[in-house]
């Protein structure tokens, strides 16, 4: 069980839970390059991260947008959010699974899967 300060703890369960919803909603709205990253036993600030990329500043809002609701009526779970007012990176805290919805140029810029993957895995 992890603890994110503000965020309720949730079990390994829950969590799994979480990223289920959290890829389920990103692929019905239709987010781009999805990757889930197993970060259990690398950060103690969560178990899994999800990066993804949508189209246009509209769309990573509108993604980001959706995802949250879903999050606090499917789950019951609040979320830290950042970003979402300009629109090129959104930062989605559950507490246990965060979530990057980039601009696809904004995502190669940082490359964040670069820096948490596992080596040799494909991204």
């Amino acid at each position: 069980m992890t603890r994110t300060p503000g965020l309720k703890p949730v079990s390994t369960d829950q969590s799994d839970d979480i990223l289920a919803l959290v890829i389920s909603s990103l692929e019905d709205d239709k987010a781009e390059d999805i990757v889930a990253i197993d970060l259990a036993g690398k950060s103690s600030m969560a178990d899994h991260m999800v990066i993804c990329s949508g189209r246009s500043t509209r769309q990573v809002a509108a993604i980001s947008e959706k995802l949250i609701d879903r999050l606090k009526s499917d789950l019951g779970r609040l979320a830290k959010v950042e970003g979402k007012d300009q629109g090129d990176w959104v930062l989605i805290d559950t507490g246990d699974v965060v979530v990057h919805v980039f601009r696809p140029e904004v995502r190669e810029f940082y490359q964040l899967e670069k820096m948490w993957m596992t080596p040799g895995a494909q991204a």
